[in-house]
């Protein structure tokens, strides 16, 4: 999905009291919209939680992911180290 349109969704959404965040692998683009809340990952395009077969990794960003709801310090963009 496009990043500028997930940013407009996530504006919509916050606007109503619904917490998002996003999954960001194009920091420069990120730092354009500033998403209410986001979490770059350092990884290729096309593998938003890693590499394939890597569940460990993959697991450890959702949980970056589902954290950073509970943030209040808007807009935010948080970096995830591997």
């Amino acid at each position: 999905m496009c990043v500028q349109t997930v940013g407009l969704i996530q504006a919509a959404l916050e606007r109503v009291g619904i917490a998002t965040v996003s999954i960001s692998l194009l920091h420069e683009i990120t730092d354009v919209l500033r998403p209410p809340r986001a979490l770059f990952v350092p990884y290729k395009l096309g593998f938003p939680l890693g590499e394939p077969n890597q569940a460990a990794l993959q697991h450890r960003t959702i949980a970056a992911a589902i954290n950073l709801p509970t943030r209040n310090d808007v807009p935010i963009i948080e970096d995830f180290e591997p």
